[in-house]
């Protein structure tokens, strides 16, 4: 289990704060598997912001959404 804080832009978390929050989320976890090193069956159990909120089917929903953006 890994715990942190990252930031998010204002204005995008006025105008969709968990889809916001969901996004800023996956890119941190992603950096986290870079450094450690994670092996293939990393998965992301349980996404919780400002201590209640529960998000963890939407940053998993980001996953594939950012992937299929990808130029490559």
């Amino acid at each position: 289990m890994k715990r942190g804080t990252f930031p998010v832009l204002a204005s995008n978390f006025k105008k969709d704060s968990e889809w916001t929050v969901a996004i800023a989320a996956y890119e941190w976890i992603q950096k986290i598997n870079k450094e450690i090193g994670s092996s293939g069956d990393f998965r992301i159990n349980k996404v919780v912001y400002n201590g209640e909120n529960d998000i963890s089917d939407l940053v998993r929903k980001v996953g594939p959404i950012i992937q299929d953006d990808l130029p490559f």
